[in-house]
């Protein structure tokens, strides 16, 4: 069982940058792949980022490639991600998972709010 809580969020404006945290819970966190993903209002949710569990790997949502940054670090059992270049569209609520994610594993999340 995985237990995550995010945090960072807040608000800032275009073009600002935020990083968010997820601390884990549970001794399977430093072998799951891990994820971020986010919800805006009226939207579904949607994948935005990625890293295997030994951080080798990452992938990305193209509409945040280049100005995002998934990292995690074991030892700690927290997984980060760094958001440069903010947009208003970036505008939701994070949240982090598995990857893929599992219904249970669900979080509060943190609110990004981007200004214009």
């Amino acid at each position: 069982q995985v237990q995550l809580v995010e945090s960072g969020g807040g608000l800032v404006q275009a073009g600002g940058s935020l990083r968010l945290s997820c601390a884990a819970s549970g001794r399977t966190f430093s072998s799951s792949a891990m994820g971020w993903f986010r919800q805006a209002p009226g939207k579904e949710r949607e994948f935005v980022a990625a890293i295997s569990w030994s951080g080798g790997s990452t992938y990305y949502a193209d509409s945040v490639k280049g100005r995002f940054t998934i990292s995690r670090d074991n030892a700690k059992n927290t997984v980060y991600l760094q958001m440069n270049s903010l947009k208003p569209e970036d505008t939701a609520v994070y949240y982090c998972n598995t990857n893929p994610a599992r219904g249970a594993y669900w979080g509060q999340g943190t609110q990004v709010t981007v200004s214009s």
